[in-house]
């Protein structure tokens, strides 16, 4: 007697199985290198604390009433979660790419909505944790006392997702590791120390101050800084919205290129 062939999986509208799988392939990568991945942005960003704050004064030195180290830490938080959100993704499409193993994940039955809530969830995820570990290195030099805890959870998240979808978008983007080096050091590294993180805006002249203004990168750290000590150089309300309409608008762009297979298919 012969064995009846198995029938098709009916996966239905959501691949759940799929994208959780792939969510969890994603973090797991990270994690086999967490030394990498999470403790040396730690460690970088502690050293960075270390630097200015003992160059720029420390506890004596104050900004808008504040000690400069207590300004100063929600910037550097901030700073290391959406670097280490947008590394995350891009690295990971970049290397499968020029490894030629992208097609693992083309061939299952996982549909470009799948495969971008799965990449983008894996870096927040990685920038997430980077955040908590850059927080507890930090504390004992600069106690961080939570003022708005909505503020606080809704910048680290729109600043992490929206670094996480730049990430795909250059990994999609790029061909070699040149294209990769060019728009981390070319876009999100200068935009990320521009950003107000270790200076007060408020001290800029008016068309950098003007300009500030045009960096998303300020918004996610004006935000986070004005959750974590009630402190704000510019409009809260004003940057979460902008923020959640950059997302938006990444998410769908990231949608429109893994809906083509930009760059990915021959």
């Amino acid at each position: 007697m012969s064995t009846p062939l198995l029938a098709p999986r009916n996966y239905g509208p959501v691949n759940w199985l799929g994208l959780w799988t792939l969510y969890v392939k994603e973090v797991q990568r990270f994690l086999k290198v967490v030394t990498q991945t999470v403790l040396a942005p730690m460690v970088t960003t502690l050293l960075f604390f270390a630097v200015f704050a003992l160059a720029l004064g420390g506890a004596v030195r104050q900004i808008a009433g504040m000690p400069f180290v207590d300004f100063l830490a929600p910037g550097l938080i901030m700073m290391a979660t959406t670097q280490n959100a947008f590394a995350n993704t891009s690295s990971s499409i970049m290397i499968s790419k020029v490894q030629g193993n992208i097609v693992d994940v083309l061939m299952p039955p996982i549909s470009p909505g799948e495969l971008l809530v799965a990449y983008a969830l894996a870096g927040v995820t990685r920038g997430l944790l980077v955040a908590l570990a850059v927080a507890a290195a930090i504390f004992p030099f600069a106690p961080i006392h939570v003022h708005h805890w909505f503020a606080a959870l809704y910048f680290v998240f729109a600043g992490s997702l929206i670094l996480s979808l730049t990430g795909l978008v250059a990994g999609l983007w790029s061909q070699k590791f040149d294209h990769m080096a060019a728009v981390t050091n070319f876009v999100v590294t200068p935009l990320a120390f521009l950003s107000g993180t270790f200076y007060s805006v408020q001290a800029l002249p008016p068309f950098w101050y003007a300009a500030a203004h045009g960096n998303p990168f300020f918004f996610m750290i004006d935000g986070f800084r004005y959750g974590l000590t009630g402190h704000t150089d510019g409009d809260v309300l004003l940057g979460g919205v902008a923020l959640g309409a950059v997302a938006v608008a990444l998410w769908f762009g990231c949608y429109a290129l893994l809906k083509r297979g930009y760059r990915l298919r021959p």
